[in-house]
């Protein structure tokens, strides 16, 4: 069994400091086993991790599509943001991407519709069970009554911003190599969670900040982990 954090941010997203490199050392410092990195509409955070740990990271995105988040794991080619759910979903499953969904019912960053979500789940693999940077637990009990309701098994993850955050939430589940194991690993997973601390709210929006003053700002500040 292994513990794989399913969300985690570095720099190539707006509002994150953290670069691909103090990412991995934080993970392997905290003792996971794999990380799955998941940029906003980006892969480029992800391929320079993996050039780093290439046995530690999984190469995902947080696709933004014209409603809510998915959160993809796999991924080979990045997709676009603002395209139609379905499009993005055929888009995924064209390069063979495990499909979950980031945070479905957190009504501060959600998006997602419960018509649009009932209508996509037999094309999804996976809902987010639980994100450590819901508010209220009661925003990630309902993705777990979605999950059951649906026959969907559930990731957990940090949704790590700062390296503070990376590891405090973590799936546990059998060790896994491409989508397929996915598939089959993820039934028998169990979940160690946490939420993060209101105040990593703060260094996302800091980080954002930082970068509208200071195009292409990298430096990771905001992030001892």
């Amino acid at each position: 069994m292994i513990k794989v954090d399913f969300h985690c941010h570095t720099h190539y997203s707006s509002d994150s400091l953290q670069t691909p490199a103090q990412l991995v050392k934080t993970a392997r410092n905290k003792g996971l086993q794999k990380v799955v990195v998941t940029d906003h509409n980006s892969i480029l955070g992800a391929l320079e991790a993996k050039q780093i740990a290439p046995d530690l990271v999984i190469i995902g995105e947080e696709v933004k599509t014209s409603e809510g988040e998915l959160l993809a794991v796999f991924v080979s080619e990045k997709v676009p943001k603002g395209l139609d759910p379905m499009e993005a979903i055929q888009r995924l499953k064209a390069q063979n991407a495990f499909i979950s969904v980031s945070h479905p019912f957190d009504f501060t960053r959600s998006g997602w519709k419960l018509e649009t979500l009932k209508k996509l789940a037999p094309y999804f693999d996976a809902i987010e069970i639980f994100n450590a940077r819901c508010l209220l637990l009661k925003q990630n009990q309902l993705a777990v009554e979605f999950a059951h309701l649906y026959n969907l098994p559930g990731t957990a993850g940090t949704d790590a911003h700062l390296s503070a955050e990376l590891g405090r939430t973590v799936t546990v589940l059998p060790s896994f190599s491409n989508t397929d194991e996915l598939r089959s690993a993820i039934r028998e997973a169990t979940y160690q969670t946490h939420l993060s601390p209101y105040w990593v709210h703060f260094g996302s929006m800091a980080a954002h900040f930082i970068k509208k003053l200071i195009p292409n700002k990298q430096v990771p500040i905001l992030n001892k982990g």
